[in-house]
């Protein structure tokens, strides 16, 4: 049998076991929502899991679900397979996002509940009493008056050339005549202020309760002001909203500049496709057809009807109504003592490697790192890559505060970080006005990694981390920041820098991993030696915790790796299109994903190595994008501290069976049995003894 039958052979074994891409995103989406539906979790912070389940989705469609679409219409018949694959994928998606919708209403009804009955009511505009209906028609005076505008329909000849990111109400007007049997029937549209007014607001108590109101019901109370001088007219109003393509038309003259060209990318954003809708399913037929007829709405594009409300992002926002006993207790970020003294930074790196795990740990002690090297005699140069910002950025303003004390900074900095695009570009302008040297990173690849490189005299100093330099995201987003003096792995990250400068300069990396250089191909070869330890009878196990795990060949090899007898441990958080436990293919591979109060994020790899254990950490996942499109970096880890915790993490993940869940490539998300342990907050009192 030659080696391609041999090759056919295991693929068709393996048909099954790999779960497409988009459909496994579904599936983790799914885990966000059974958080929201758990009566364990704190009400409000049910409520706001429902917020970041909507989120989710409306970025999901808006990125994934738009390139399926434009793959489903795909005229090229070289493309048959793929524009298959697109047609049933959309399918798929349609169906589970269908059933998925259906348990959300349900959950937003019995979250809305409990939370009446533990105090916060959500009133709507015909429950108000008096003392309400007041303080909203002084509200409309001070402040919605003017920010109400409608536009009758009858003039607009399409909806989707405005933004997606807000709401509408569809208006119906019915004009009564005494001497008519029928009324006459108008439409408008009024384009919610959301953005102006917040989504919820606050009325006076009664019955001892807090009362909310959502700005859509304030608006549906002020119809009668807003279409002042109509006559005899009733109103009925329905909420709707829609979801574009979000694919940036890139100009492709060669006279523009990159900032120039992703400027232009964004503003096309506006003109996108919509792709999806969702509208309130008591809108009467006849409005609902003419808003359908100016969205341009594809028979493959996502129609679903839902509840009064839409935009459930804001949700995420809910007012607690100062109720901090109904959300999980605060944790406050832990300052580390040996990066607190009034030693030298750079001294104690120099001593151990050093690191923070936020949002345990304080992201502030990675800021104090980027101080010292703005006021140190002994820096000469600062060498950063960025990929998302803070809006007042405390690692621009350091670096901007060393570009004025006279040091080197440059910053490579990611101008395609999507949805971030726009808040790069004014970050770009304000480095270089202060003299930073802002490079907008190699053609053709995304620069994911997060570098810091901080040239000094007496040694220098590099910083190595899993997510991205953001105060924000810092807050809630778990992440490991390695910061080390150590030659081989310092010189290794300026190699970085310098290929990201000369991309067509050949440069080999000993210790480091960097896609699109060696990554896959070593990964694959750590995989390959655990295989071959098991098959000798030495210790042989594989752990990881990962974002996301969706690269076929990475999947194939894990399952070779799981035939041979590895033990394969993994936390996902997202996308998995690996299946663990079939028979005969992935019964050594156990895979878990857990949503909790933080956002897991942190990228580690663990291999036993025969006993020898081998320690990564760093920027990229296993996804063809990462491993190929994208400039990343792993590093090994050296100092025993650091693999100590590392292993914790991912054995309390492990471990965990309140927020954890189960994956199995079906999405059922089942939670695992034992005892009560929640791998957050056990890892939060770890480090609160230290």
């Amino acid at each position: 049998m030659t080696k391609n039958s041999n090759m056919e052979k295991e693929r068709n074994k393996l048909k099954g076991a790999y779960v497409e891409r988009d459909v496994s995103w579904m599936f983790f989406n799914h885990r966000i929502l059974q958080e929201a539906q758990k009566i364990t979790v704190p009400i409000l912070e049910r409520m706001a899991f429902l917020g970041i389940y909507s989120n989710n989705l409306d970025e999901f469609f808006r990125v994934r679900m738009a390139s399926l679409n434009r793959m489903a219409q795909s005229k090229d018949k070289n493309l048959k397979r793929e524009r298959d694959q697109a047609k049933k994928t959309i399918k798929d998606i349609n169906h589970l996002n269908s059933c998925y919708n259906r348990e959300f209403e349900k959950a937003v009804e019995e979250i809305t509940a409990e939370l009446d009955r533990q105090g916060i009511r959500l009133l709507h505009e015909n429950e108000l009493n008096e003392e309400q209906q007041q303080f909203i028609r002084q509200l409309y005076i001070d402040r919605l008056n003017g920010s109400t505008n409608p536009v009758w329909l009858s003039q607009v000849k399409e909806i989707g050339g405005t933004g997606d990111d807000g709401i509408y109400l569809a208006v119906k007007r019915l004009e009564w005549h005494q001497d008519k049997k029928k009324p006459k029937a108008d439409y408008a549209l009024i384009s919610m202020p959301d953005k102006e007014m917040g989504r919820f607001v606050r009325l006076p108590q009664s019955d001892g309760k807090e009362n909310i109101m959502y700005l859509d019901d304030v608006i549906r109370f002020c119809l009668p002001m807003i279409f002042v001088g109509s006559g005899h007219c009733t109103f009925e109003a329905y909420s709707f909203k829609f979801t574009k393509d979000a694919e940036m038309d890139m100009d492709n003259d060669l006279g523009s500049g990159v900032m120039q060209k992703v400027a232009k990318g964004v503003k096309s954003r506006k003109s996108g496709e919509p792709i999806r809708v969702i509208y309130d399913e008591n809108m009467p037929k006849d409005l609902l057809k003419r808003i359908m007829a100016r969205l341009n709405i594809d028979t493959l594009d996502t129609i679903v009807s839902g509840g009064r409300y839409q935009n459930h992002k804001d949700l995420m926002a809910f007012p607690d109504c100062g109720r901090k006993d109904l959300k999980y207790p605060k944790w406050q970020p832990i300052l580390k003592p040996e990066l607190e003294t009034e030693q030298s930074i750079f001294d104690i790196i120099r001593k151990q490697d050093r690191f923070i795990h936020v949002p345990y740990h304080s992201f502030d002690s990675f800021i104090r790192v980027l101080r010292e090297a703005a006021l140190s005699d002994e820096v000469k140069a600062i060498n950063v890559t960025l990929y998302r910002l803070a809006k007042a950025s405390k690692v621009v303003k350091a670096l901007i505060c060393a570009a004025r004390n006279g040091k080197k900074v440059t910053v490579v900095i990611e101008l395609f970080a999507r949805f971030d695009e726009e808040s790069n570009i004014q970050w770009s302008k304000r480095l270089q006005e202060a003299g930073v040297e802002v490079i907008f990173g190699v053609e053709g690849l995304k620069i994911h990694s997060k570098l810091v490189h901080i040239v000094c005299k007496g040694g220098d100093i590099a910083c190595i981390g899993t997510g991205n330099l953001h105060e924000g995201n810092a807050k809630v987003y778990t992440d490991y920041m390695m910061m080390t003096a150590r030659p081989q792995i310092v010189r290794e990250v300026k190699k970085v820098f310098d290929f990201i400068q000369k991309p067509f300069k050949p440069v080999k990396f000993r210790e480091l991993l960097v896609s699109p250089n060696e990554m896959k191909p070593k990964i694959l070869r750590l995989i390959s030696e655990e295989i071959r330890n098991a098959r000798e009878g030495a210790e042989a196990w594989i752990k990881v915790k990962i974002n996301h795990i969706t690269d076929e060949e990475i999947v194939e090899k894990l399952y070779e790796a799981s035939q041979a007898g590895v033990k394969i441990d993994l936390l996902v958080r997202g996308n998995c299109s690996l299946v663990p436990g079939l028979p005969g293919i992935s019964d050594n591979i156990r895979a878990v994903g857990i949503i909790d109060t933080y956002l897991e994020h942190a990228r580690i790899l663990i291999f036993a190595n025969g006993g020898v254990p081998k320690y990564y950490l760093g920027s990229a996942d296993w996804m063809p994008r990462n491993l190929v499109n994208r400039i990343e970096v792993l590093t090994p880890v050296y100092d025993e501290e650091l693999k100590r915790d590392l292993a914790r993490t991912i054995d309390y993940g492990l471990r965990d069976t309140t927020n954890a869940h189960i994956i199995d490539g079906r999405g059922s998300n089942a939670i695992p049995e034992g005892e009560p342990f929640r791998s957050q907050e056990e890892i939060y009192k770890e480090y609160a003894k230290q």
